[in-house]
């Protein structure tokens, strides 16, 4: 049985509620004109106020084709997906968080989109987002943006506790460098305490923040030949070394600060925070020019960074996909794209806009960011409906090693459990 098919869930919306996307009145259109239904998470209120411009736009400018948007909430996103999947309700445009789109694919309850999306567009994308949307060999989704990791630290605590500044990823700590400036910058803080992991994060950041470290080691999450196994990788001697590391910044010098208020690096008792680009607009009003944006640690084989957001896909329900790809190209143009990164500060999606972008663009603060996802360091989430388990296993054992538990054992562990559940999906086999 495919466990993976089915989702369980406290309480299911109804047929109803479904086709009405919660009470609304059923859209409607001209005749000759195509309705687009289209599906979106509701996130931040300026990326909600610069999607609703997007589709005003698009509509006044389109006569033939009229774009019908609901914001669904974030937090029981994938619950509706997966009940409309199940009533045939689903919208002709769908978003989707990044840790997603495998189990869509494999579900078949997307369209690829290799013989809809034009070849120019393809070419100003970034390779991440392309990375992203490929499951078995095809395209399935595109994003207007996307995401990465850093170091953000205070300039005039590295140089107060004589710490090198990092220029790029090329240029990263090597991991006990990174932990010589730990130990030294801890000497300087009130609390002894030097790194925030966001431990006040819950859910999929603990795959997505630190399985990069693994990666740089030379592990991984699973097996990415053939995706049937993590044996060999995410227990391997590199991950245990890299997770007992992390163990001991953690319990045996306790360089990390539990940042229950989520006000450890704002409120300066930190000089360093591992996170992604969305907190620099915070970091920014807090500490203003000393505050750097440096490249995670390199572990062994370069540093790395995840990477992957919200993105688009059209569902095979949708009777007319070239109308559908119309309105893709049109989110996806330099404009929009710019509009919406502004407006949540992500990584832009395509080369052209980033290169316009005052904080992505060669020179500005957070280039760091499309260096990384354009040359080579970013890592996929792996392209497997398992992902799903893979993520939510990942972090219980960081939780496990957090609280003290031998490193090895958590991890063969988690290993047991990602491939019991591969050989319970019969080993996810591609959609022919």
């Amino acid at each position: 049985m495919r466990y993976s098919r089915i989702l369980i869930a406290a309480a299911l919306l109804s047929t109803n509620s479904l086709m009405a996307c919660g009470g609304r009145e059923a859209p409607t259109a001209e005749p000759g004109v195509t309705l687009l239904t289209v599906w979106a998470h509701s996130g931040q209120e300026s990326e909600r106020q610069a999607l609703t411009r997007m589709v005003e736009q698009f509509n006044a400018t389109n006569d033939d084709i009229r774009v019908d948007i609901t914001f669904l909430a974030d937090g029981g996103y994938n619950s509706q997906v997966q009940s409309a999947a199940l009533a045939n309700a689903l919208p002709d445009l769908l978003e989707f968080d990044g840790p997603f789109v495998y189990n869509y694919a494999w579900q078949g309850h997307l369209l690829p989109l290799d013989d809809l999306l034009p070849d120019e567009l393809r070419e100003r994308l970034i390779p991440s987002i392309i990375e992203q949307g490929t499951y078995a060999g095809g395209l399935y989704s595109v994003g207007m943006y996307d995401s990465g990791l850093g170091l953000y630290g205070r300039r005039s605590m590295l140089d107060e506790a004589g710490v090198r500044i990092p220029a790029g990823p090329e240029d990263a700590w090597s991991a006990d460098e990174f932990e010589a400036a730990l130990a030294a910058l801890a000497a300087i803080t009130p609390h002894g305490r030097a790194l925030d992991l966001k431990l006040n994060y819950t859910g999929e950041w603990y795959c997505y923040a630190f399985s990069p470290a693994i990666q740089s080691a030379g592990g991984d999450l699973i097996d990415r030949e053939d995706y049937q196994s993590a044996d060999g990788v995410l227990n391997s001697p590199e991950a245990v070394a890299v997770m007992t590391r992390f163990q001991s910044w953690l319990n045996e010098h306790e360089y990390v600060d539990p940042n229950t208020d989520d006000t450890a690096f704002t409120g300066g008792r930190v000089a360093l925070s591992w996170v992604g680009h969305w907190e620099y607009p915070r970091y920014l009003e807090a500490h203003g020019d000393d505050l750097v944006v440096m490249p995670l640690p390199d572990f062994g084989n370069g540093p790395r960074t995840g990477q992957g957001s919200w993105n688009w896909g059209i569902t095979r329900r949708c009777e007319d996909p070239a109308a559908a790809m119309r309105f893709l190209e049109f989110l996806l143009e330099d404009a929009q794209v710019l509009a919406m990164t502004e407006g949540n500060a992500a990584v832009p999606a395509t080369t052209t806009a980033a290169a316009q972008s005052p904080l992505y663009a060669e020179g500005s603060p957070l280039n760091l960011f499309v260096t990384q996802l354009t040359e080579g360091y970013g890592v996929p989430r792996p392209a497997t409906p398992a992902y799903g388990v893979i993520t939510s296993v990942f972090e219980q054992a960081f939780d496990d090693i957090r609280n003290g538990a031998d490193v090895q054992t958590v991890l063969d562990r988690a290993v047991a459990a990602i491939d019991r559940d591969i050989a319970d999906n019969e080993g996810y086999p591609e959609p022919q």
